[in-house]
């Protein structure tokens, strides 16, 4: 374990073919050379070329560090958030620490080095809103640290870093993957959904926010000697997860599957229960329409999505034939049946059959399933399929009802937040999530 605050580099530009921003304040150049001011960064020949606001070439190499002088800031461009889910969009956005840019091939890539603590105040800003709860703050700023460090710590002791992360079982029937990580090459984690959403100052950091952080500075979730690896989505739609049900064969003792609840729900080990489980409305923390809780937890592009504990998705058998062709890269044919083979405790589908006129192909795990069913993500591997046929059998239409946002292993953010405001301490939060596990301060 740890014992001093770790420097993160956060990747918030990937490959893009210039960067453009404004130094906000004087920034010192490897050269000693101080600029202030718009700049552009391009690759040339292998080699990025800093350029200040009148175009002038400043500095030009592989890898250069932008140190800020003071409290220097600097404002990015064109930053892409959402990627591949419903609510992609672009923004521009403001960060503390260093910026470095990389040539990667013919293109740019953007670097934040920062803090861990400087960092997580941005997390926690950008994941919740300024008026969340402080212990719903202090809860996920013990959860987000403990992740990070905990991914820092495996890629550090596989060394990991430039390894591929997508690990697969496959036959001319199966297709099992799963990812153990982000897949980023030359930073630790990126600044979106995939990692942590990470939005630097961009946000005004609430004064709750940087008040949850020191308060819980350097405190961890700690299970048998290590950093716990510590998980969290967005809704589990009234049961949590097993880790190993999304991600590698193995099973992580405090992350358990339970209840979001006060109450305990039965595990949902048959299609019978699946198809009870996701037209219910069970209760849970997370079975919520407390406006003011969602406003508190959830920013406003996230609340573009409404229907997270319940929710239903209508596919015409043709746009998921070709949804099914873009997303997997296999010609199923025509479509003829949808099968969950085997579901997690929570309902969530890890191994599904999808039946064709061309291949019949099973599927897992969780995650792999959702991204095969959408054009981004579906909301969750929890869902029960019906399907309408014509005349001589053939689908016409699929309906997926499912339950819950997110892969559901470790804590809920929806269900914490309810949590909160009903008054339970961080630490209480956390240890409803993550079972077995202590607090310990390292640094």
């Amino acid at each position: 374990m740890i014992d001093r605050e770790p420097t993160i580099q956060v990747g918030i530009l990937e490959r893009t073919p210039q960067a453009e921003g404004t130094f906000q304040g004087a920034f010192e150049l490897p050269t000693t050379v101080r600029l202030e001011g718009a700049f552009s960064a391009s690759v040339s020949g292998g080699r990025i070329v800093l350029r200040d606001a009148a175009g002038t070439e400043v500095m030009r190499g592989e890898n250069i560090l932008c140190r800020p002088i003071g409290a220097s800031t600097f404002l990015l461009k064109n930053v892409v958030i959402g990627i591949q889910f419903h609510w992609e969009r672009k923004e521009e956005q403001v960060f503390e620490g260093s910026l470095r840019l990389l040539a990667d091939g013919d293109a740019v890539t953007v670097i934040n080095e920062i803090g861990v603590e400087a960092y997580l105040r941005s997390v926690i800003s950008s994941e919740m809103s300024a008026e969340a709860p402080m212990e719903l703050l202090r809860a996920h700023a013990i959860t987000s640290r403990s992740w990070l460090v905990a991914m820092l710590e495996r890629q550090k002791k596989f060394k990991q870093v430039g390894v591929p992360s997508r690990r697969s079982r496959e036959t001319t029937d199966e297709i099992v993957r799963w990812y153990d990580r982000e897949d980023h090459r030359l930073f630790d984690v990126c600044a979106d959904d995939h990692c942590q959403r990470y939005h630097g100052i961009t946000k005004i950091i609430s004064r709750a926010a940087d008040e949850a952080v020191r308060d819980t500075r350097g405190t961890f979730l700690v299970h048998g000697g290590g950093i716990c690896d510590a998980r969290f989505y967005k809704s589990c739609g009234g049961r949590t997860e097993l880790f190993e049900n999304s991600w590698e064969d193995a099973h992580v003792p405090y992350l358990e599957s339970i209840a979001d609840a006060a109450v305990e729900h039965p595990v949902i080990d048959s299609e019978e229960k699946a198809e009870v489980w996701v037209h219910a409305s069970p209760e849970a923390y997370c079975n919520t329409t407390d406006g003011r809780i969602l406003r508190q937890v959830l920013p406003s592009f996230d609340r573009e999505t409404t229907d997270f504990f319940r929710w239903t998705v209508e596919y015409r058998r043709e746009e998921l034939e070709e949804i099914l062709r873009t997303r997997s890269g296999i010609d199923f044919g025509t479509l003829r049946d949808l099968i969950p083979l085997q579901r997690g405790p929570s309902g969530r589908i890890y191994r599904l059959k999808i039946v064709g006129s061309n291949r019949t192909v099973v599927v897992g795990k969780e995650l792999e399933i959702r991204k095969w069913l959408s054009r981004s993500h579906l909301y969750s591997g929890a869902f029960v399929v019906h399907t309408e046929r014509d005349a001589s059998g053939i689908p016409v239409r699929f309906t997926l009802h499912g339950a819950g946002w997110g892969h559901g292993v470790g804590l809920c953010q929806i269900g914490a937040a309810v949590m909160a405001a009903k008054g339970f301490p961080a630490d209480r939060i956390v240890k409803h999530y993550f079972r077995g596990a202590e607090l310990k301060k390292l640094y």
